[in-house]
């Protein structure tokens, strides 16, 4: 893998040390973050006159030339594949897309091909971000394989770094439709005594707590109350299905983006997403409470229903705020109108 050599010329009053200077005065054009700077810094690829900086706090004048080595994205391994894609928007720098429930968005050695990866290599040819010294699709956050619904992804490095950026501060709004079990309502006697499980104005449940592997399987998530990476979800009751109600049509939103936070979370809270096949143990809905048609459709619903709605962010080289809707898939509207149709 080769290198190309970015030139900074420091300009008049700098910051005090190297990396804040390098990130004021970087070529806009290089797409270079402060943190990207300072991992550069680290592996000794940043000199002054042939004298390599690997302090980050090194002090600098103006007018001194700095050096920085950077390897040129390679092609990656990865084959470009001719599927077809729901392309909501799309600019020079990212796109936003609508991924269907069944395809996983990066290949893994369980799923070489026929991911979003490799559509996005083959629509987007040689626009891609070089993030990492790869040249591949700038994946930023990701849903669930069964997931349906809206993410965006990065064409360019500047792109690439903004949206890490405003995933990595939790700006980014993201708005998830599921049907659960049961009916999360604050008003539940049981919900308030369940760890982690708070309440805010307008019916609104927040679950917190930390997230981390399970225990004895390691393709689940867990909750804790003492490790993992902090995680908080909140959800609201849009519609209510059976007399009594039994199954329920909420929004979730994401404070944070961790691994399965949903589904994890609304399982603890003991309001399972219908259809989950890891978190949802297929509870048997009540022929009392539903009609046979509501029940088998739950009972046969192929995947955790649950769908990425609605996404925002701001365009990270525009600055424009942009805002996203992808309307229900066919498969969930199916399950609501059975849900909803009477004895």
């Amino acid at each position: 893998m080769g290198e190309t050599l970015v030139t900074v010329i420091i300009a008049a009053d700098p910051p005090p040390r190297l990396d804040k200077a390098l990130a004021r005065d970087v070529p806009e054009e290089a797409s270079l973050s402060r943190t990207r700077l300072a991992k550069l810094i680290a592996e000794g690829k940043v000199a002054r006159a042939g004298e390599v900086l690997s302090d980050p706090k090194a002090k600098v004048t103006e007018g001194d030339e700095i050096s920085i080595q950077i390897k040129v994205a390679a092609e990656v391994d990865t084959v470009a594949e001719d599927i077809p894609l729901e392309i909501i928007y799309e600019d020079d720098d990212l796109i936003v897309v609508n991924k269907p429930a069944g395809m996983v968005v990066h290949p893994a050695p369980g799923s070489p091909g026929g991911t979003l990866v490799n559509a996005l290599l083959h629509h987007c040819g040689d626009t891609l971000s070089g993030i990492g010294g790869e040249k591949r699709p700038g994946i930023v956050h990701r849903i669930d394989k069964d997931t349906s619904g809206l993410l965006v992804v990065a064409k360019s490095d500047r792109a690439h770094h903004g949206l890490a950026a405003q995933f990595e501060d939790h700006s980014v709004e993201r708005v998830y439709s599921a049907v659960v079990y049961g009916v999360p309502d604050s008003n539940e006697p049981r919900l308030k005594g369940v760890k982690g499980v708070s309440f805010e104005p307008g019916n609104i449940i927040k679950i917190t707590s930390f997230l981390g592997r399970h225990r004895t399987d390691r393709q689940r998530q867990a909750v804790s109350f003492s490790s993992g990476r902090h995680a908080v979800t909140r959800a609201r009751v849009v519609e209510t299905f059976g007399t009594p109600v039994c199954a329920t049509l909420v929004d979730c939103w994401l404070e944070t983006g961790r691994t399965h936070q949903i589904r994890v979370h609304m399982t603890h809270a003991g309001h399972a997403l219908i259809g989950d096949p890891v978190y949802g143990g297929r509870r048997k809905l009540s022929p009392k409470a539903l009609s046979l048609a509501g029940i088998e459709a739950a009972a046969t619903f192929p995947r955790q229903a649950l769908h990425a709605r609605n996404l925002g962010f701001i365009h990270p080289v525009t600055e424009e705020e942009m805002t996203f809707e992808a309307p229900l898939p066919y498969d969930m509207v199916s399950l609501l109108d059975a849900l909803r149709t009477k004895k």
